[in-house]
C-alpha cells in the first residue's frame, strides 16, 4: 500500500515520530537527558501559567464541574471515559452537559453548541462523537469557562458540567479531576520536550483527583482504578450514521477476510491488538491523531476497512465508494471502586444532596 499524505514519512512529522519514540521508552535515553534543561524550563513556565490561570479563575460556575484529561501529551482514552461518565451520571439521576475544545475544527475560538447535522470539521471529532453517543448538550470552545457559561445559559437544567480534555485549562474551576492513562503510562517520566508529560506526576495524589487506567493494569505508580474495555461488534458505516444498532455484526463474522484496520488516535496499536485478540487478521494503517480522512488514506480498491468511532465521524457513506467500512465501537465500563470514589466526592458538595437521594 502506498502511504497517503497523512502517513508519508519525512519532514517535521518524521522528526516528531522519532522524538515520541524516545518518550515512550521506560528508560531515559541520552538524547532525552540532553533535553532535560529545556524540560525544566517548560515545567517552570507551566507552573507559572497554572498559577496565573487559577488566580484569574471564577470561584464557581454554580454547578459541580468534573474535568477529564491526561497528564501526557496526546490521547489516552479521554473520549470513551467522558462517554462512560455521562452514561453513569445519568443513571444516578444527574443531568450532565459537556464542554470541549473541539480540536481541529475550522474556528477553535468560536463558542458553538453541537446540533444534529454538525460535522467534525465544524465542531471537532471527539465532541461530535460524545454528542452522538450520549445525546447530552455539548458546547465547544477553546475558552472552557466561556463554553461552560454558554452551556448553562442555554440549558439551565444541567446540574453537572463535564470538561473533556480540560485538565490543563486551570481557569475552569473544578470539583473532581479524572486523569486517564493508557498502557504506555508516563513513558520515561519526564516533562516536555524530554518526555511526554505535560506536568509532573503528582505526589501525593490531590484529594480531588482520581486516576483511571485505560489499560489491563496500572501503568504508573499513581493509585487508581482499571477500566474494563471490550470491542462490542462491527457496524456498517451507513448503519452507524443512522444509529441502527440492529445491523451490528459480531467481530467473529469478519474472521477469514482480508481486513485493513485504520486508526487516527494517540496509540493506534491498542486498537489493532484488540482486533487481533478477537481472531481477526488485519493489515495495520496507523494514522496521526485527529487524522482528517480527506483524502481517504487507503486505495479505492480496498474491500473491507475497520475504523474506530472517533474516525467514523469524519467519514460519510458516499465518500468511501465500494469499500465496506465497518465501525468498531469500544465499550468502556467504569469499575465499582472508581464510581464509589467519584460518588463520595460529588456527594461531599455542601450545595448538593447525596446522589442516593436524587434518583
Amino acid at each position: 500500500m502506498n502511504p497517503s499524505p497523512q502517513t508519508r514519512p519525512g519532514g517535521a512529522s518524521a522528526w516528531a515520530a522519532a522524538l515520541q519514540a524516545q518518550w515512550w521508552r521506560p528508560e531515559v535515553s541520552l538524547a532525552m537527558r540532553l533535553l532535560q534543561p529545556l524540560a525544566a524550563l517548560f515545567t517552570g513556565l507551566a507552573a507559572c501559567h497554572r498559577w496565573w490561570q487559577r488566580r484569574h479563575a471564577p470561584a464557581t460556575l454554580g454547578r459541580p464541574v468534573l474535568v477529564v484529561g491526561n497528564l501526557v501529551l496526546g490521547g489516552a482514552g479521554k473520549t470513551p471515559t467522558v462517554i462512560a461518565l455521562v452514561q453513569w451520571l445519568r443513571q444516578q439521576g444527574w443531568q450532565p452537559g459537556v464542554v470541549s475544545r473541539g480540536y481541529g475544527r475550522a474556528d477553535e475560538q468560536a463558542i458553538v453548541e453541537i446540533q444534529s447535522g454538525a460535522t467534525a470539521g465544524e465542531v471537532g471529532d471527539e465532541p461530535l462523537l460524545i454528542y452522538r453517543r450520549t445525546g447530552v448538550p455539548v458546547v465547544v470552545g477553546r475558552n472552557r469557562v466561556a463554553a461552560a457559561q454558554a452551556l448553562l445559559t442555554r440549558h439551565p437544567g444541567i446540574d453537572i458540567v463535564l470538561s473533556d480534555d480540560g485538565l490543563q485549562h486551570h481557569r475552569l474551576p473544578r470539583d473532581v479531576e479524572v486523569v486517564v492513562f493508557d498502557g504506555r503510562g508516563a513513558g520515561n517520566g519526564l516533562t516536555l520536550p524530554a518526555g511526554p508529560l505535560r506536568q509532573r506526576l503528582p505526589h501525593p495524589l490531590p484529594a480531588q483527583m482520581l486516576v483511571l487506567y485505560n489499560a489491563s493494569r496500572p501503568s504508573t505508580p499513581l493509585p487508581g482504578a482499571v477500566a474494563q474495555r471490550r470491542l462490542s461488534g462491527a457496524l456498517p458505516l451507513a448503519a452507524w450514521w443512522r444509529t441502527d444498532a440492529s445491523a451490528t455484526q459480531p467481530l467473529a463474522a469478519l474472521q477469514g477476510r482480508p481486513l485493513l484496520a485504520a486508526a487516527g488516535m494517540g496509540d493506534p496499536e491498542r486498537f489493532f491488538a484488540m482486533l487481533e485478540q478477537q481472531g481477526l487478521t488485519i493489515e495495520r494503517l496507523p494514522l496521526p491523531d485527529h487524522a482528517s480522512f480527506s483524502p481517504l488514506p487507503w486505495p479505492v480498491s480496498t474491500t473491507d476497512v475497520l475504523v474506530t468511532e472517533k474516525d467514523a465521524v469524519k467519514l460519510r457513506p458516499d465518500q468511501v465508494g465500494a469499500t465496506r467500512v465497518w465501525v468498531v465501537a469500544l465499550d468502556f465500563a467504569l469499575p465499582p471502586d472508581f464510581t464509589e470514589a467519584l460518588q463520595q466526592r460529588l456527594s461531599s458538595r455542601v450545595d448538593r444532596p447525596p446522589l442516593s437521594t436524587r434518583r
